[in-house]
């Protein structure tokens, strides 16, 4: 050893010390962050996993408007998206309308994607087509239950199918199964249906948004015996039995921004010159090739499926043709389509009869927002317009009821300002049980057959249990004559049009204030005429097979409709009937029927619908009536609630062992409902006996009793810790201490080493 070396190593004794420590502290932080660091991976690499697995979290204010985020687990994720565009094509007298759904997958799951939606009450449905990458699949009608079993096998062996059902006229379900992580698939469906008519109007609906509906509780058991004999027999208590199928999740506006957009065509092809062409409810664009023709769009691209689309259109001529004639050759049979509109009765010489008028205004949660504005100021209008010699009374409903007076009253001042001011005190909250205000207006106190007796109800139809409202109708119409007023951004025109029929009356709708004196006095003018009675149809050649086959009354401004099965195209076709107290008639010869698309489809819709309302009529029974919906949809190729339509792509899709998330698509709540009048109020179960009383002790309607709040599942606060990482942080100190334990053990070694 030199001289250096022993100088050095005995003068810095501590500095080696000192070095070697901290390179103990070194690696033992070092080591602490790692066991940290590991920890933490091993605790929450579950969850970490999971969301990296979708395809993007979003934020709510990223998301674009149509995209739906769902919360699991904390974490916000894209669902699957559905784009919805509406291609509409008018051909005089009847329409032919597209609807292309695409249905977008942005998840990394297989989906089965399950949509509710509605279309016209009158359209024939009877096309499917479903895209699947560059491949076309074009559906098959089937029975429903066998259309199912081939849906669901498809379902399972992982091949794409979609399935088209009908819950009701109006309702209709569209379900796709095996969508691929990032897939976009197409389901496209066609229909066919007649232009309507009202005085010199002509008119098309496209409804967008399946209301939510009111579904009540059973009350009353109904009893089925069996045909044996045998005395035994099985009841059903429940008015919806379905009302699954029919209630889709439904998006709160104020927490969601809407979904479902929605592009619409319309091209027009009137026939004759056209002159005022109107959307009533969406900013359009029109583009006019020619005096015949309109092209019309959305001026905003797309809108959310939140409101129904309805289009007028009048001729430049003052007056509308009054007459239409149209044939349509398939098969063997030739189908003719006709529309008459008979003349008004001069008012001079008629004597005005008097009339019993009963008002029933709906005021439950669902006419919350504009549907009550609209429904009120309906309502006032309509008693404006009563007659001195006229009688009337006035009902109001939710899940109670209220009857103004105790029988009809005269149309007086004083009567009509106590109903005035019964009607501006409503407001809009509680169930919607129909059925009992129909049955108390229906009632028939005063049996004056002297009088006009007309029931004007006022509602959005928001209800599953029409069959039970078209039974009451059934059952108790008398001499009473239904006229329904459909109110609102998405009105229940199945129930409506029903509704009238079954009670010879007529349906009018009004969607906004700014309709409501123009759709009330056209209601009025039917009201208040005579009704063209007695009507026949009669072929002078042709075996012919008519629909309706009981032809009803027909009101002011309305034309009579006909569809009618031919052996052959001859003869002519003659209409009589009685307009007021005179006879009328009108011969039109068949050789000018013009060339008309889809009139067999429509001979067969109306058929079954003449089927449906002879079973509510009880005049065939429910098996003849099945018999006859299914063989009139098997032979023309329609859905209806016996049929559906099925489309099956043969190339298996998901790889075996992959699992199937089930998606059901919410829809947006109608525009001008109020989410907290529909679904923050619960009602109390239907009573046994609704409450009916009398409201005529004063102006104000008796305050209804706060039901109690529903039993709804208890959800706990979650306010546990997080038990992992508190143990890492635990384990983190622990170590510490450790460390600083050693060092203060070190300090007196040090010490004594100096």
């Amino acid at each position: 050893m030199n001289t250096y070396d022993a100088v050095d190593s005995n003068e810095h004794p501590l500095l080696g010390r000192l070095i070697k420590l901290g390179l103990f502290l070194l690696v033992q932080g070092v080591a602490v962050l790692l066991v940290g660091f590991v920890a933490l991976l091993v605790s929450f690499e579950p969850s970490w996993s999971a969301t990296t697995e979708q395809a993007n979290l979003l934020q709510s204010g990223d998301a674009r408007s149509g995209t739906l985020l769902l919360k699991e687990d904390g974490a916000t994720t894209e669902a699957i998206r559905l784009g919805i565009d509406v291609d509409i094509t008018v051909s005089g007298p009847t329409l032919r309308t597209r609807v292309t759904q695409v249905f977008r997958n942005p998840t990394k799951d297989w989906v089965e994607a399950t949509y509710v939606y509605p279309l016209a009450t009158d359209g024939a449905v009877d096309t499917l087509k479903m895209v699947v990458g560059d491949r076309v699949i074009v559906g098959d009608i089937k029975e429903r239950q066998q259309a199912r079993v081939i849906y669901e096998q498809a379902r399972r062996a992982g091949q794409t199918a979609a399935l088209t059902e009908q819950e009701r006229p109006n309702i209709f379900t569209n379900s796709v199964a095996n969508v691929g992580p990032g897939e976009t698939l197409l389901v496209q469906i066609e229909y066919q249906e007649p232009v309507h008519q009202s005085g010199s109007e002509y008119s098309l609906r496209v409804p967008l948004v399946v209301a939510p509906r009111y579904n009540p509780a059973p009350i009353v058991q109904s009893v089925d015996f069996r045909k044996d004999g045998s005395g035994w027999g099985a009841t059903t208590s429940d008015p919806v039995p379905d009302r699954d199928r029919i209630s889709p999740p439904v998006l709160d506006p104020a927490k969601n921004q809407p979904v479902n957009l929605t592009s619409i065509t319309v091209r027009l092809k009137a026939g004759f010159a056209l002159g005022e062409v109107k959307s009533h409810h969406h900013n359009v664009r029109i583009e006019s090739p020619d005096s015949t023709t309109r092209v019309v769009t959305l001026a905003d691209g797309t809108v959310p499926a939140d409101r129904d689309f309805e289009l007028t259109w009048k001729p430049a001529a003052e007056k509308a043709p009054s007459v239409g004639l149209f044939r349509e050759h398939v098969g063997d049979a030739d189908y003719l389509l006709a529309f008459v509109t008979p003349p008004a009765a001069e008012q001079a010489t008629q004597k005005p009869l008097p009339r019993e008028v009963v008002f029933v205004i709906d005021n439950s949660g669902s006419m919350g927002g504009t549907s009550i504005v609209q429904a009120k100021a309906s309502l006032l209008y309509a008693l404006g317009r009563l007659q001195p010699n006229d009688r009337f009374n006035v009902i109001r409903f939710d899940d109670t009821m209220d009857v103004l007076f105790a029988t009809s009253v005269p149309a007086d001042a004083a009567h009509v300002g106590e109903a005035t001011a019964f009607v501006g005190a409503l407001q809009a909250r509680g169930g919607t049980e129909m059925v009992p205000a129909m049955r108390a207006a229906l009632t028939d106190k005063l049996g004056d057959t002297s009088m006009v007796r007309q029931v004007v109800f006022l509602t959005d139809g928001a209800i599953g249990n029409e069959q039970q409202l078209f039974e009451t109708i059934t059952a108790m119409r008398g001499r009473s004559r239904i006229f329904m007023v459909g109110i609102g951004s998405a009105p229940n025109t199945y129930l409506m049009t029903r509704a009238s029929e079954l009670g010879r009356g007529a349906f009018t709708h009004i969607g906004s204030v700014e309709q409501v004196e123009e759709r009330m006095r056209g209601l009025f003018a039917k009201l208040e005429n005579p009704a063209v009675t007695g009507l026949a149809a009669k072929f002078s050649e042709a075996k012919a097979d008519v629909t309706p086959a009981i032809i009803p009354d027909v009101y002011r401004d309305e034309p009579l409709v006909l569809a009618a099965k031919l052996d052959k195209l001859a003869g002519s076709l003659e209409i009589k009937g009685r307009v007021g107290d005179r006879p009328w008639s009108v011969t039109l010869p068949l050789q000018n029927a013009a060339e008309g698309k889809g009139l067999s489809k429509l001979w067969a819709k109306r058929k079954i619908g003449d089927a449906e309302v002879a079973r509510t009529l009880r005049e065939t029974t429910p098996e003849d009536t099945d018999k006859a919906i299914l063989a009139l949809a098997l032979d023309h190729q329609i859905v209806t609630r016996l049929t559906s339509l099925v489309a099956v792509d043969k190339t298996p899709s998901r790889p075996e062992g992959e699992p199937l998330k089930l998606s059901e698509l919410p829809i947006n709540l109608p525009a001008g409902w109020n989410f907290a009048k529909v679904f923050g109020e619960r009602p109390q179960q239907a009573p046994t006996q609704l409450r009916e009383r009398r409201a005529d002790a004063g102006s104000q309607p008796a305050a209804r009793r706060p039901a109690p709040a529903a039993p709804d599942a208890i959800r706990l606060p979650k306010t546990a810790t997080s038990a992992e990482l508190k143990m890492v942080a635990g384990l983190i100190l622990i170590v510490l201490a450790l460390i600083l334990f050693v060092f203060n053990r070190r300090q007196p070694l040090l010490t004594d080493a100096a």
